[in-house]
């Protein structure tokens, strides 16, 4: 007994690690099609309970080995001891892996009859990446389709399902190698045999989904390529500034910061650039509000000769209270601020304490400025002839800002951060993953300027173009396409994630119905 119980605890922790490695920074995407196998495998017997704490297993090790960069931010940036920031790891950690859980303690339940089982099985783990997106504020950080990233010809199709259609078809092909497996070894699904002619009209059905699938995605590129042939373009330029975390606050430094800017800038302004983006906060005072330093940057940027979007901190006075805002400015080349956007999606217990007025023993790792307010969600900025979308730092993670952004006429993207607060870790390189499928879904170019890194552009096609290196100041000039067009997951959004939870929620409450049906009888 002990041995078995072993060797599940081994088989979901592969799964664990599997996971991880699909993504950032080991970027073995492949693992991801199969990485959920051995995990499916050690639950295809046991009771719910004990597939939700397998499932939970995996979650956790997933998560501890994904985002252990977070403790490294919390005690370097939220200075809290070693002590505080294991617990809240863990808690997060926790609550994710519950997703894991509910799945596993779900697939046994929803069908035990294989072939219904592995079609259902994608539909309940997309539906639960959907659930996880926007419930207790959302985490949809690296689901299992951003491992594609760097497969354009599959994630073509975000431009109609979102990262949820790859999700789903990464969850299937998992379903169908278990199933193949415990077909070829002559092993049981919960009690049921594999019927080979049924597993193969199912690998038939998936094959055919991801031809349709390669086949669209070369088709998409193909058109989107000739769109950005015919489409007008516009010079930006992205300025990395490498502002250490630990000074970028320390008021003995606020100068030097703002001259490295303009330095950097300064050397922008020989390619002629329409635009020129700092990162978020790049100015470590409140523009506007610092009568020297707030001069010199209007100079910098008459000098330079373009226009600037600048990150900044902002604040508004009222009668009984100062609301504080993390902000972005778009400014005329002549110095004068043409209008501003304020983030609108704040970070729980970083940007704003949630029930704040309740929890007050609770603080904020970001403990140099006020708790922030959100601003208008959607908001875009009129510049030229154009529309600007603007993603600050968390922002990106969320599928629907943009979209909704691009619904309000933004024909670009731009998405401004300050990732110093991840160090030397994988998270740059996840969060950067993310922001390839904001310019896939909605056929826009998406321009990104990091404090840190990484900075750089990504095509409407979703294609990578002259990313920097982490820690280093960095000048990027690219000519990017302007493209109008509205995709069907623009005017739709998640609809199918949407179809594949409230799919999920009607088989869970049949099954339901029909237990407690049987037990009366």
């Amino acid at each position: 007994m002990r041995n078995a119980i072993f060797h599940k605890c081994g088989l979901a922790i592969a799964s664990s690690l599997l996971l991880t490695a699909s993504f950032p920074k080991f970027n073995l995407y492949y693992l991801a099609w199969f990485a959920l196998v051995p995990l499916l495998i050690a639950i295809r017997d046991l009771s719910s309970w004990n597939r939700f704490r397998l499932g939970f297993l995996t979650g956790l090790v997933h998560y501890f080995t994904l985002g252990y960069w977070l403790i490294h931010m919390l005690r370097t940036y939220g200075y809290l001891p070693i002590y505080v920031c294991v617990p809240i790891f863990f808690l997060l950690g926790a609550y994710l892996a519950c997703y894991f859980g509910v799945f596993c303690t779900l697939s046994g339940y929803i069908s035990r009859k294989p072939i219904i089982g592995v079609s259902l099985m994608p539909v309940l783990w997309t539906g639960l990446e959907y659930l996880r997106a926007f419930a207790l504020t959302g985490v949809p950080w690296e689901f299992l389709g951003h491992s594609q990233f760097r497969n354009p010809g599959l994630i073509q199709i975000s431009d109609l399902v979102g990262v949820y259609g790859i999700s789903f078809l990464i969850a299937l092909a998992n379903g169908i190698i278990l199933m193949a497996i415990l077909g070829l070894t002559r092993q049981k699904w919960f009690n049921n045999t594999i019927v080979k002619n049924h597993l193969a009209v199912i690998i038939v059905i998936f094959a055919i989904l991801m031809s349709m699938t390669l086949f669209y995605g070369q088709r998409r590129i193909q058109s989107v390529d000739r769109q950005i042939a015919d489409a007008p373009l516009t010079k930006v330029a992205v300025i990395q500034g490498n502002i250490d975390q630990a000074l970028k606050w320390d008021t003995r430094f606020q100068l030097k910061t703002t001259l490295k800017y303009l330095k950097l800038s300064g050397e922008a302004q020989k390619q002629q650039p329409d635009l020129v983006v700092w990162p978020e906060t790049a100015t470590p005072f409140y523009l506007q509000h610092n009568p020297t330093l707030s001069q010199l940057v209007r100079k910098g940027i008459i000098d330079t000769g373009a226009d600037f979007l600048i990150g900044s901190p902002s604040f508004l006075r009222k009668p009984e209270s100062v609301d504080y805002y993390n902000s972005a400015y778009l400014i005329r080349s002549d110095g004068t601020i043409s209008g501003k956007y304020d983030k609108s999606h704040l970070v729980p217990f970083g940007e704003y304490v949630p029930l704040g007025k309740y929890l007050t023993f609770l603080g904020k790792l970001v403990a140099q400025v006020g708790d922030f307010k959100a601003g208008d969600p959607g908001k875009t900025l009129p510049w030229r002839n154009h529309h600007i979308g603007i993603l600050i730092c968390y922002e990106l993670m969320f599928p629907t800002i943009a979209r909704t952004q691009v619904n309000n006429k933004a024909d670009l993207l731009i998405n401004i951060t300050n990732d110093a607060w991840y160090g030397d870790t994988a998270a740059p390189f996840q969060h950067f993953s993310i922001a390839v499928f904001r310019a896939v879904e909605n056929r826009r170019s998406l321009i990104r300027a990091a404090n840190t890194g990484i900075s750089g552009f990504i095509d409407p096609a979703g294609r990578i173009i002259a990313p920097t290196p982490l820690f280093v100041e960095a000048v990027a000039v690219q000519s990017v396409p302007v493209i109008r067009e509205k995709t069907f997951y623009t005017h739709h959004g998640d609809l199918f994630a949407q179809i594949c939870l409230a799919l999920s929620l009607i088989v869970v409450i049949v099954q339901i119905s029909l237990k407690f049906r049987n037990n009366s009888l």
